[in-house]
Formats: structure tokens, C-alpha cells, sequence
């Protein structure tokens, strides 16, 4: 009923004919109605566009020629109602609903936008190649940024070749070049996804050929015949050229330089010359193979004040185990969490080597609410974990033959990507599915194990294929 809510009643006033004094003619030549006094109070831009004493003044409709009136019904929206639904922005036009509340002066829309594509899962390489062919790059531009930084941490060999354009990858590497910006791909891995996409815009042939000639990290190894075809590289060094500035060569294997990268001709020769000079008269030996902030660099260790009562951390914390002594309930579990929250957005990766097995050691991750380390992880309801029996675990919720059993010396590798709230496990180098049961994974998490006597689990951060190299 009228005068319940002024929010509710404020709505029926969106677009509708009967209470509006003005027609909004958008790009697309729809007509949106609208109240001027309320577009005034809310948008010193309307304000200064419907009261500034010439004839927009007085009269009837209002243009906007650049804004179409998909995006301008929700700026009347937030207008009207002082908020919008998160469904109401699509990958089809939250960039220009950005750009129109930017136009507004919205600024608490703008902060709600950048917030949506941080929590909704918004398809983000291909946003970001389309907003870097509309706007230049600068460091103020904070929609820009926020977009970059979700990019950032997805694996480029994970985003198929398409979805990123040149222009969207230049920005990328750009920005986070010799930048503290948290970056998931090993330098490698940037240089063969930049090859290959310069490539593909060169012909298919000169794709085919070239993701031969590039394998993968995992694949590196692998002997790789190189052909030398004069005009084909020469067309993919040139499309290659806006983007050759921005890959560090310092942090990829000189061996990897030496046989795969130095052989294609594609790299002018000065380029490769200082990556030598850089990498032999470097003092700083621990350079990473990774720009920015490495996901996969946190220091895993367990936490001591946050440990269940007859586990003992050893080796500076990288160890937990069950001591012998015995209780009135002998075969209960006890649980220790890792030192590092994972939080916000990124994607973490940590292995929980198991040195010994004590009939089901449980590894995953805990929230730190209502946590009893006196009890075992899966039988809470704020931990989720997966058991060497082969179950994952989440109070109630029992996921059977998730994997095969394991045992003594297993290596078991969490992938937590906190963007989706979503994990995965690898065993002994066998990759599992998500465990899509899992779909209540809260904001903030901690590495952690439930073990009993004689149980013994080692943490580290895992460790890829270019580490190992």
C-alpha cells in the first residue's frame, strides 16, 4: 500500500507517464518519462540541464543522443530509489552504466558497479577488451584498474585465445609491469600467450604453427623443432611489437630463452642480449619467474595459537603432528589451522604433504567463526575438507569418492580461488573437479588439517612447473 515505504513508492514512480513532466529521448530513440524535480535534486547534472533559465528549461524532452535507454532507466532508477538490483547490470551494459553514472556525477554508483564485477562472476578479459578500446589508460581511472586487477589473477593459459584482445593484454602488461599487483602467470607463460595471440591475428596457420613451437610449462621439456619462415615472423614480430616492452625477460629461464625463444627470430636481438646480460650480472638470485605479488609466495606455516590440544608444530611451523598421549575418546581427531587468511579476491594454491597417514588425515580450508580445533574440520560447519579416504566433508554434507584413497607421502594440492568462492584439490599430481557442493564458502578462510596419532602433515606453497625448472 502507498506510504508503506517511500523506497517502494518511489519506484512506481520510474517511467511512469502519469507522474512525469519530461520525456528522455535516448540513442536508441526510446522514450523514458521522468519527474525534473527529482532528476534535479538527486544529479547536479540534471540540475544544471533542467534549471539553468534557458529553454531546456521549459521545455517538454531532454536528449541524450550517447546513452541508450537501457542504461538510462537504471541511472533513473538510482535516481529515484537511491539503489538498483545487481541483476540489473549485464556484461552487455555495465560499462556504459558506468560511464553514464560517471557522466552523473553518481558517484556511489560508480562505487556500486565496481563492486558488482568484484562479486558477480561478469566474463572479465573480454570487458576489459572492450573498455580499453574506449578509454585511454591512466592510473586514476578506477574501473579500469579494478578490472585489470581481476584479469591479473586468472592464469592467461587458462583464457582462450579470443577473448583477450591485443589491446586489452597491452593494458594488462602494462600495468602491472615492475608493478606490486597481485599476477598469476609465471613470465614465461606471458610471453607464450602474447606470441600466440599476435600470432592468430596473423593467420590460423601462423596459430597452428606457433602453438607448437611454444609449448607450455608443463610441456617444456619436450623437444620442440623450430622452422624458421621469414615473412610469417616477420608479420607476428610486428603484431607482437606494442606488447614486447612490457614482458620482463629477466624472470624467464635462461635455458628457456637460449632453446625456444632466442630460436623463433621474433625477439629483436638487442632484447634477448640484455636478458642474458641481466640474468648473469644479476645479485638478486631470487628474482621470481612471476611479476607482481606471486599468489603462490604466501609464507604457509601453522598456526600455534590456533592449534587443537595434543598437536605439536615443528620446523618453524611448516609441520604438524599427534603426539602419543592418549584420551578417554583415543581416535578424535584435532584440528590446526594455517597462519594466512585468504581473503578479498585472488586465487590461492598450497600443498599439505601427508609424511604420515593416521587412518583419514583431512586437508581443505576453515573459517575461523565458531571453530572448535579440538574436533575434526568436516564435522564442523565451518570447515570443508577433503579426507584421505577419499569423502569431502562439510558437517552434514558427505561427498563419497571425490577421489581415490590416500596415503603416506601423498601430496595434496588446495586450489581456493576466493573470485567464484570455489575449491579444488589435486592428489598426488591428478586434478579433481570443483566441489560445486561447496557453495556457502565464506569471505575470509585459513588453510587446515585434522589429524590424530600418528598422523604428520608438512605445509608449503605449492610449487608449478616453472619453480621446479
Amino acid at each position: 500500500m502507498k506510504g508503506d515505504s517511500l523506497g517502494q513508492d518511489l519506484i512506481t514512480l520510474i517511467n511512469n507517464p502519469k507522474y512525469s513532466d519530461i520525456e528522455i529521448l535516448c540513442e536508441d530513440e526510446k522514450k523514458l518519462f521522468a519527474c525534473r524535480a527529482i532528476l534535479a535534486a538527486r544529479s547536479e547534472i540534471f540540475d544544471s540541464l533542467l534549471y539553468n533559465g534557458m529553454k531546456e528549461t521549459y521545455e517538454t524532452q531532454i536528449s541524450f543522443p550517447s546513452i541508450n535507454s537501457v542504461v538510462m532507466k537504471i541511472i533513473i532508477e538510482y535516481i529515484y530509489a537511491g539503489s538498483i538490483k545487481e541483476e540489473s547490470l549485464t556484461e552487455d551494459n555495465i560499462i556504459e552504466t558506468f560511464f553514464a553514472a560517471d557522466y552523473f556525477q553518481l558517484s556511489s554508483l560508480k562505487d556500486f558497479i565496481i563492486n558488482t564485477i568484484n562479486n558477480v562472476n561478469f566474463v572479465t578479459p573480454e570487458l576489459l577488451s572492450k573498455l580499453t578500446e574506449m578509454i585511454p589508460l591512466t592510473e586514476d581511472n578506477i574501473f579500469l584498474n579494478s578490472l585489470i586487477e581481476m584479469v591479473a589473477i586468472i592464469p592467461l593459459n587458462t583464457i582462450e585465445f579470443g577473448r583477450l584482445s591485443i589491446t586489452g593484454l597491452k593494458y594488462l602488461l602494462s600495468y602491472t609491469y615492475e608493478n606490486e599487483v597481485t599476477f598469476a602467470t609465471p613470465e614465461y607463460e606471458v610471453f607464450r600467450y602474447s606470441v600466440i595471440l599476435a600470432a592468430k591475428q596473423v593467420s590460423n596457420y601462423a596459430y597452428n604453427i606457433f602453438t607448437e613451437r611454444l609449448p607450455p610449462l608443463k610441456q617444456i621439456r619436450n623437444s620442440v623443432q623450430v622452422k624458421n619462415e621469414f615473412i610469417i615472423n616477420k608479420q607476428i614480430a610486428k603484431k607482437l611489437k606494442p606488447l614486447i616492452k612490457f614482458i620482463d625477460f629477466r624472470r624467464i629461464n635462461a635455458q628457456i630463452i637460449s632453446d625456444i625463444i632466442e630460436p623463433l627470430n621474433i625477439i629483436p636481438i638487442e632484447i634477448i642480449q640484455s636478458a642474458y646480460r641481466n640474468i648473469a650480472i644479476s645479485s638478486d638470485s631470487n628474482l621470481s619467474n612471476t611479476r607482481g605479488k606471486s599468489i603462490n609466495e604466501s609464507d604457509y606455516v601453522w598456526d600455534m595459537s590456533a592449534c587443537g590440544s595434543n598437536l605439536v608444530i615443528k620446523d618453524d611451523g611448516k609441520i604438524v603432528l599427534a603426539g602419543k598421549r592418549h584420551y578417554r575418546h583415543k581416535h578424535k581427531h584435532r584440528s590446526v589451522r594455517g597462519k594466512m587468511l585468504l581473503e578479498n579476491k585472488g586465487i590461492f594454491e598450497w600443498d599439505v604433504i601427508i609424511e604420515e597417514n593416521c587412518d583419514s588425515a583431512w586437508v581443505g580450508v576453515c573459517s575461523s567463526e565458531n571453530f572448535n580445533y579440538d574436533r575434526s574440520a568436516g564435522k564442523q560447519s565451518t570447515g570443508w575438507v577433503l579426507s584421505s579416504d577419499g569423502h569431502c566433508r562439510n558437517y552434514r554434507v558427505l561427498i563419497k569418492n571425490y577421489c581415490t584413497n590416500f596415503g603416506d607421502g601423498t601430496i595434496v594440492t588446495v586450489h581456493l580461488d576466493m573470485n567464484r568462492r570455489t575449491c579444488a584439490f589435486t592428489v598426488n599430481g591428478k586434478r579433481y573437479r570443483k566441489v560445486l557442493e561447496w557453495n556457502n564458502l565464506p569471505s575470509k578462510l585459513y588453510p587446515v588439517v585434522s589429524i590424530r596419532h600418528p598422523g604428520r602433515c608438512r605445509i608449503q606453497p605449492h610449487l608449478s612447473t616453472n619453480d621446479a625448472f
